[in-house]
């Protein structure tokens, strides 16, 4: 008789995959714990599956992370395996939606994936924060006009069927200078977090 594998569960998945990102970012334990105003206990048993994020922590976590909650919650799926070469399909009037930067996103994939295809959809006429992130991302003007920011390295308007594509550790963030609807198609590289093994470490690190 084979042996039953043990999977990990959605909670242990999304721990492996906030430890992964917290790891990338050079964030220890009590760190992340105080950038997300969230005690270290539970963050320590955030990561290591024990614990279930409320949706209003999930928002700070991924904030503290410089990413969105609807990225969080896709990373915690199962990591694809190299030989699996099943397509996936996401319909127009499906795929997740969910918070995310100064507007909405819409997951564009669903199941394991080695990256984050996302359809961005706001009207913020002011930017936001800068958001700096270890991923390298890619995003192009599907409809309206952005004027996007990089901090240090200017900013540009940006039209339909214009693109950029940021390397890692990029400080960038966009508004509307009008104030009208725009959308975007972001492409994100996408982090997972350790395997089983990963999860018994020193509590600061």
């Amino acid at each position: 008789m084979a042996p039953v594998m043990d999977t990990p569960s959605s909670d242990e998945r999304l721990g492996a995959h906030l430890r992964g990102l917290r790891k990338a970012r050079g964030l220890t334990l009590t760190q992340l714990a105080e950038a997300a105003t969230l005690s270290h206990p539970f963050l320590s048993q955030l990561e290591r599956g024990l614990a279930r994020p409320s949706m209003a922590s999930l928002e700070r976590l991924a904030r503290a992370l410089g990413t969105s909650r609807v990225e969080l919650l896709a990373g915690s799926e199962p990591p694809r395996a190299d030989h699996d070469a099943e397509p996936s399909f996401v319909a127009a009037d499906e795929g997740v939606i969910g918070p995310y930067a100064e507007g909405t996103a819409r997951l564009l994939a669903e199941g394991p994936r080695r990256f984050e295809p996302l359809e961005f959809t706001g009207s913020n006429p002011t930017p936001g924060d800068h958001y700096v992130h270890e991923e390298d991302e890619f995003l192009t003007v599907l409809e309206g006009s952005i004027v996007i920011s990089f901090g240090g390295f200017g900013e540009r308007t940006l039209r339909v069927g214009d693109s950029v594509y940021c390397r890692s550790g990029t400080p960038h963030r966009w508004y509307s200078p009008d104030g009208s609807v725009y959308r975007l198609l972001i492409v994100k590289e996408l982090v997972h977090g350790g395997g089983a093994d990963d999860a018994v470490e020193q509590e600061d690190t």
